[in-house]
């Protein structure tokens, strides 16, 4: 059965965000990528799946190999939903430096 999973749960977990982080620049064997962790290659292969049934990684088959690879394109996904909320943190921040300049000069006034 595929569950189709959220992918904000998918990066919820750290050890999903660490083999995101990992196969970023490379594609990499699940047996590479079990060899960063403490877990047992099943608990890795139980993350590569959730990561694959969030389309966030797909497999890619090379002779008897097959290797994980990042998928762009969802996380792209990710980071235009947190974009929108960027502009809103950015204002917020440029309120707080013109309160703070105004509080400066009015201190440096007295």
């Amino acid at each position: 059965m595929n569950t189709r999973r959220d992918i904000f749960q998918a990066i919820a977990d750290p050890t999903r965000r660490a083999i995101i982080t990992l196969i970023a620049l490379q594609a990499m064997t699940p047996n590479a990528i079990a060899e960063h962790f403490d877990s047992s290659r099943q608990a890795v292969s139980k993350h590569l799946r959730i990561l694959s049934e969030c389309e966030l990684i797909s497999q890619k088959q090379e002779g008897r190999e097959i290797y994980y690879q990042l998928q762009v394109n969802k996380m792209k996904e990710i980071d235009q939903w947190i974009n929108q909320f960027r502009q809103i943190w950015e204002n917020k921040f440029n309120q707080l430096d013109e309160v703070l300049a105004t509080l400066k000069s009015q201190k440096n006034e007295q």
